[in-house]
């Protein structure tokens, strides 16, 4: 119960966008007027500003892959204003090129590099590298620079998030292990202090068989969302609830009303907005 009164606050919120309502599963539009074009994405406070920044898969009919990260700015999250592509696509590229995979792509600001770091899931078009792709910009739109791309911990990477703990600032690595028999884990790991690499494993979520984590941190309780693996069909998201990171986490339980799928969407990205009370915004991708 308390999840889902968590994450039904976070999906409207009118007093925050100026009279202005998010809509889930509308048609955004952005400042000029074309949809808003950043697929399964992240969100980042720039503090020096205040404004958000979603960063997103690019993708054009015909080409639904290899379109690189796009970045959208707002002061209210819900108007938008697009500028251009964070991270371009480069042809011939071993990793970044228009026939690769650039998904789920999420920004955090590295206090010791005082750049701004972005992390993706890096792959071929049959999955078989399974990477996590790192670019570094020293502005927060951008342009990124490609720098490497990792298999954490000698691990394998798919659906990729990224969490920073309120509380001490920490930033972590949330990922799936793929679909192969060895895999079919996620896991939390965290990054070292540049944020240019990931340290140690905290937790793993053993044989579940699940994809898409975010997690949703509250005064005394962590919340780990994630899908099921079902293709692009939607299905029960479910979550796991746990004091700290490192458990032992609950059994999963559903955060949405049964029979609804999740309202035809899954996991991918958690907000938590700081005003005259705290909410968290589930911004999940439709499916």
């Amino acid at each position: 119960m308390a999840l889902a009164k968590l994450l039904s606050s976070g999906l409207v919120f009118a007093s925050l966008a100026a009279s202005k309502w998010i809509v889930p599963g509308g048609r955004w539009h952005d400042t000029e007027g074309n949809l808003v074009n950043a697929h399964a994405g992240g969100v980042t406070l720039d503090p020096d500003t205040g404004k958000f920044f979603w960063f997103g898969e690019y993708k054009i009919e015909g080409q639904v892959e290899g379109g690189g990260v796009s970045v959208y700015s707002s002061d209210d999250l819900a108007t938008w204003e697009y500028h251009g592509k964070a991270l371009e696509p480069v042809e011939g590229h071993p990793i970044i090129s228009t026939d690769m995979i650039i998904q789920r792509p999420k920004v955090v600001y590295s206090e010791s590099t005082s750049e701004y770091h972005m992390w993706w899931h890096a792959d071929n078009s049959t999955y078989g590298l399974l990477l996590q792709g790192f670019a570094t910009s020293p502005n927060i739109s951008g342009p990124y620079t490609y720098v490497d791309a990792i298999s954490p911990l000698g691990n394998w990477s798919q659906d990729f998030g990224i969490f920073t703990d309120y509380k001490d600032g920490r930033s972590y690595s949330l990922y799936s292990n793929g679909d192969r028999l060895e895999g079919r884990d996620v896991y939390i790991t965290a990054f070292n202090e540049e944020l240019s690499n990931v340290t140690e494993v905290i937790h793993r979520f053993d044989k579940y068989d699940l994809e898409a984590p975010t997690i949703i941190q509250t005064d005394s309780s962590y919340y780990a969302l994630m899908s099921h693996k079902t293709g692009y069909r939607p299905n029960n998201v479910v979550a796991f609830r746990a004091d700290s990171l490192a458990g032992p986490w609950s059994q999963p339980f559903m955060v949405a009303d049964p029979y609804t799928r999740t309202y035809n969407s899954q996991s991918g990205f958690s907000l938590r907005i700081v005003g005259s009370e705290s909410l968290h915004l589930a911004a999940h991708r439709r499916r």
